[in-house]
Order: structure tokens, then sequence, then C-alpha cells
């Protein structure tokens, strides 16, 4: 109807701009007219135009009232709310570590007169590694144990003489001094033997041998380095807004994107410091190694579970609008009399994971969300659902 009113107004419009008062036609004052007929004529039909507009706009506005907001159908699309099990996952970079990864130093100066051990050589704890040129401590030894049994003998000796009354105190004392004085010196003379021997200070993979034997060394020069696979984790840092929700015993997805592997862990240990500088505490994630592929300082992508909920609602992000006091709505269809019906729903919303956000409050299990169609409709409206 609207249509056939509106092309009614316009004929009625284009009638009447074909002539003027006169009976004259716009044609015959082009072709004869003067110039004050002319702007004469301009001046009429422009009048015409403008009422005939009006006319048009007061009968669109008729026509807007009388025809109901809610009989526009508009074609949507819904989905059924239903709850499900929510895991929330934040993601951070981590690198591999491990705590036994070390450098070994000599306790000695000497040469290195002898490496027992080779690169990629596994070892026990304990097991010798290399020895250094003594420098004749071995012999003194042997010549300061001498001494020591010597001094035990006559210590005892003296002792049992005391004991019978027979000699003089300082006799005593002198023989007990010199048999202590020579046995200090004995163990004194074998600790710094036990230093020309390189020991491994745990089991693990000699990983680099630094220095070749023949070589003078010293403290502070490094000889080998070990490393023990077996202890690896992950090492990473968590902004501290997430420090009541990453706890020790979360769940923990590792994936070492250079390997093409992902293992599933947990958290074993938490920071208890905030570093002011980035505002992040430190966690490490075990990390199983059985087969050795993993390296310290390998790069890691963590997926760590901050929050679960076993109940949770979880609709689409596209769905959800807002409006100008900043409030998020969704729009959900429901039957009323023999058609359906677009109602807005004010939503509280919580964490989103993807393309999925969880909704707290607004809507309920079994609500029908509009999907396609959610940007278009409006409250009240009729709409029709499209079935595929």
């Amino acid at each position: 109807m609207k249509k056939y009113i509106t092309l009614a107004i316009l004929s009625i419009a284009l009638v009447s701009c074909g002539g003027d008062s006169n009976g004259k036609s716009v044609e015959t004052l082009i072709e004869s007219g003067t110039v004050e007929e002319l702007q004469s004529k301009k001046e009429a039909l422009k009048a015409e135009i403008t009422t005939s507009n009006e006319q048009l706009a007061q009968i669109e506005k008729v026509l807007e009232e009388k025809t109901p907001r809610d009989k526009k159908e508009v074609l949507i699309t819904t989905m059924t709310v239903k709850d499900t099990l929510f895991n929330h996952f934040i993601e951070v970079q981590g690198n591999v570590e491990t705590k036994q990864n070390v450098l070994i130093y000599p306790e000695y100066q000497g040469t290195l007169s002898r490496v027992l051990v080779k690169e990629g050589q596994r070892v026990r704890k304990g097991q010798l590694l290399a020895r250094i040129d003594d420098g004749g401590l071995g012999s003194q030894v042997a010549q300061v144990e001498s001494q020591a049994a010597l001094a035990k003998t006559t210590f005892e000796r003296q002792q049992r003489l005391w004991d019978q009354k027979i000699g003089s105190e300082i006799q005593y004392l002198q023989a007990k001094t010199q048999y202590e004085s020579s046995q200090n010196m004995v163990n004194q003379i074998k600790s710094q033997l036990g230093k020309t021997t390189v020991t491994a200070p745990f089991s693990g993979v000699i990983d680099e041998v630094i220095t070749d034997q023949g070589t003078v060394v010293a403290p502070g020069v490094a000889i080998f380095r070990i490393v023990n696979l077996d202890n690896m984790y992950v090492a990473a840092e968590i902004p501290e807004s997430y420090l009541p929700t990453v706890t020790a015993g979360k769940t923990v997805k590792v994936e070492f994107p250079v390997l093409g592997e992902s293992i599933d862990a947990t958290v074993r240990q938490t920071g208890n410091y905030i570093k002011p500088s980035n505002r992040s505490f430190a966690i490490e994630v075990d990390v199983p190694n059985k087969d050795g592929k993993v390296k310290p300082n390998l790069t890691a992508r963590l997926s760590i579970n901050d929050y679960t909920a076993e109940n949770a609602i979880l609709i689409p992000l596209n769905v959800i609008n807002e409006n100008a006091d900043g409030e998020q709505y969704v729009y959900i269809a429901f039957a009323k009399a023999d058609e359906m019906i677009a109602q807005q729903k004010i939503i509280t919303t919580g964490k989103s994971q993807g393309d999925r956000i969880e909704v707290l409050s607004g809507i309920e299990v079994g609500d029908k969300i509009i999907v396609e169609g959610a940007r278009s409709v409006k409250d009240n409206q009729a709409v029709k659902i499209l079935t595929y």
C-alpha cells in the first residue's frame, strides 16, 4: 500500500508540473516565454515539489505508525543454551631448565694428568672423572703416616707409664701433642691429595669436556660440564593478576614447537616474590624426559588451567551487543501465541576462551539465543527461525 500511495503522489506532482496558471506548458514557456515567466514558473514548480515531499513524508509516517514493528519478521537462527564444563587457560612462554646443569671446577692447581671420561658419557654420582698431578703429595702421605705411627707408639708407651705414676706429666703431654700434631698432618695432606681427583657431583651425562689432558688447571678454571636430563622443568613468569588462580598442582599443557610434541604436566612450584620490573612471579612445571629429547633452554609454550566451572553457560562472542550504558546484552527468541518474538536480555559475562565467553547471569539453560540476525533484530520484534 505504501508503494502505491507514493507513486500516486509523484504522478500528481508530475501532472501539476505540466502547466501554469495561464495554461502555458513548460515546453511552451521554454520556446516563447520571457525570462520573467520562466523564473515565475521555476518558483511555482519548486513550491509544488516541496508540498509533494511534505505530503509524502506524512503518509510514510502514518504507514510506519500503523504497521506494528513486531510484525516485520526478521529471519534468524538460534542456539539452545546448555551448561557444560568450562576450563579456562592462560598461555605463556617458558624455557626448559634443570637444576643439575653445572660446570665442574678443580680444587687443586696442577697439570691435568688424566681425563677418564668423554663427551656424551653417562656417569654416576662420585665416579672418578679426572686426575691432577699431585706434585709429590702421595709420597709425602707415606712419610707423614710413618711419623704419625711412631708418634702414636711413643704416646701409648708414655701413657702407660703415666698411668703407673712413672715419669713426669710434661713428658706425657709432649708425647700426646706430638701424636695429635702428626695425625693432623696426615689428615691435612690426605685432604690435599683428595683434591687432585675430580669426581661427578651427581649422576648425569658429560655434556662437554672443556679442558684437555695435559693442561695446567687451577681453581676457577672449568674442566667439565655435567647435565642431568632426568629432572627437567619449564620455568615461566606469570603476571601478578593470576597469583590467586595459578597455584601448585594446576594442570598444564606443555608444547614444544621445535619438537612438534606436547605433554600434560602440573605446576610443581610457584614463586613467593613479585618482580617489580614486570610485576610477575615465577613458576616451575615438571617435564618428564624419558627419551631425552627435551634439552635445557628449549622453548616451550604453556597453557595453564587457571579457572574451571562445572556447569558453565557458554555463548559465541559475536552475538553480544552493548548499549549506551556499557551493558552487554543478547537477544533470545521465545514463542508468543502463534509467533516467535525477540527479547533483549542484559547479561553479565566472565572469562572468554577462543570465540566463546562464559555468561554468569541474564540467561538460563534452555533459552534460545539468536545467532544469525543478532545485529538486526529489535526488542519485541517478530522473528522467523530458519532451519537448515
